[in-house]
């Protein structure tokens, strides 16, 4: 677990909401390969709510999903049985950044809402800690959105295995294979960058149970964040409602 000094207390505040409720939200992010599906996977299994950008966007692209309509008009035939077919998408998009571009003007905005709805649902269960798996999160300039960043890394050689050894990209010839993983990466933030910037990186390289504990350690860690904010807010409020009590008796006072 690789957390520099105490960098990881000073993210981007995280908004409450209306109801004054708050927490500490971590994004958690990866290049392909990365492991970061595992560590999402391990956190849930600590009773951590996860907020999943692909779930999210398998939803949008079923039948009767929000981006299917929009995706149809943008990019024709890539909806097939009412419903986005991802392999479609992505030949229509691959290698070509005007099309890239035009897919996330539509599709980021969805997910966005489902990520607002999603933190709103963990404040209002007083949730001391949340996450937000984003697999393009720094290109999609999220990291705003949250107090800190959580990189899941591995070396080069790991990535590359575990990406090739994958059903889909077995069923390719090996070169059509290794073509389309250089043309993932080179759609994504380098992997050095994304350390460069993260609050904190997990290296999913070690054994899997040296990331488990990594992963807990670094839930522990953070929950106690999430419960501080939420109390600070509650005495806050308190402090504020007992001035307004003062105010309105003084008021009182004088138009007696």
């Amino acid at each position: 677990l690789g957390c520099a000094g105490s960098k990881h207390v000073r993210g981007h505040p995280a908004a409450p909401d209306s109801a004054g409720q708050a927490m500490w939200v971590v994004g958690l992010t990866g290049s392909i390969g990365m492991g970061k599906s595992a560590v999402s996977d391990m956190l849930r299994g600590l009773g951590v709510p996860v907020s999943d950008a692909d779930a999210i966007v398998h939803a949008i692209y079923a039948k009767g999903g929000a981006a299917v309509e929009p995706l149809s008009r943008e990019f024709p035939g890539v909806v097939i049985d009412g419903a986005v077919s991802r392999p479609a998408l992505s030949k229509a998009v691959l290698g070509d950044a005007a099309a890239l571009k035009r897919l996330e003007a539509l599709v980021h905005p969805l997910v966005r809402a489902a990520r607002r709805d999603f933190l709103a649902r963990a404040r209002a269960a007083a949730e001391p800690l949340a996450v937000l798996d984003i697999p393009l999160l720094y290109e999609a300039g999220c990291e705003k959105e949250c107090d800190e960043v959580l990189v899941v890394s591995a070396p080069p050689s790991v990535q590359r295995e575990r990406v090739l050894s994958r059903p889909n990209m077995r069923a390719m010839a090996p070169e059509e294979a290794a073509a389309k993983f250089e043309a993932i990466l080179a759609n994504q933030l380098p992997d050095a960058e994304k350390r460069k910037r993260a609050h904190c990186v997990i290296d999913t390289g070690a054994p899997m149970e040296s990331t488990r504990a990594a992963v807990a350690a670094f839930a522990e860690q953070r929950r106690p964040l999430g419960a501080q904010r939420r109390r600070r807010r509650r005495l806050a409020a308190a402090a504020a409602a007992a001035a307004v009590a003062v105010l309105v008796a003084a008021v009182a006072g004088r138009h007696r």
